[in-house]
């Protein structure tokens, strides 16, 4: 079947997840920072990762900005910078964080080819709205779409079928777009076409579905869903 609609994760995916801690280490007084940034972005990201999953399985939902918010306290305080300040800034910068470089010609492609495109995210509806307006990206994209609005953190399948109540569309029609191997390989095992954009060059996920497409960035996208 012939894809119809495209479906982006949000943070990692559309949105530099790092930039938060690489901008707040570039700013003067934060030489601590600049020591360890790309280690505490790691911390931070990994644990917002892990707490999603454990939240999950434990029945206990907290909103995305909970979550991210206990995840840079780890992180912080593992890298030696429990910082109340420090800590504010970074998360207000988290709220604006960069597109990468391709997101919007990569979206402007897919609108001018007649597909429909939105984001599929864990993140809260107004984390969300503040990156898309912070990124200029909203122009480009049909809907916003968020775990919020069933109470549970991805891969739960009830998270995925958000994009098929939203737009009546066969799952085969859709494709599914994440830096998440692991979250490209459980839509895939919804029954979406999945791309998995892995930046990093890691290995693929051992689980029971696999991503249709490994891509290095967004860049083939349009494409891959308009052969």
């Amino acid at each position: 079947m012939a894809i119809t609609t495209c479906i982006f994760d949000a943070y990692g995916t559309l949105f530099d997840v790092a930039a938060a801690a690489r901008l707040a280490a570039d700013e003067p007084g934060q030489a601590a920072l600049a020591a360890v940034w790309p280690r505490l972005a790691e911390d931070w990201r990994r644990k917002q990762l892990e707490y999603t999953w454990l939240r999950a399985v434990m029945g206990r939902h907290a909103d995305f900005w909970t979550v991210t918010g206990d995840a840079l306290d780890w992180a912080l305080e593992a890298n030696g910078l429990a910082d109340p300040k420090l800590r504010a800034r970074l998360l207000a910068l988290y709220r604006e964080l960069a597109a990468y470089p391709e997101v919007p010609s990569m979206l402007a492609a897919l609108k001018a080819r007649g597909l429909m495109t939105a984001i599929l995210s864990n993140g809260s509806p107004p984390m969300l709205a503040a990156a898309v307006a912070s990124a200029g990206i909203g122009g480009f994209l049909d809907d916003v779409l968020s775990v919020e609005s069933v109470g549970v953190f991805k891969p739960d399948a009830r998270v995925y079928g958000l994009v098929t109540d939203r737009f009546r569309c066969a799952r085969d029609a859709v494709l599914f777009v994440s830096s998440n191997g692991w979250d490209a390989a459980a839509a895939a095992g919804y029954g979406f076409r999945t791309a998995w954009v892995n930046r990093a060059g890691v290995p693929v996920d051992r689980l029971p579905a696999r991503p249709h497409h490994i891509l290095p960035d967004l860049t083939m996208i349009p494409d891959l869903a308009c052969p």
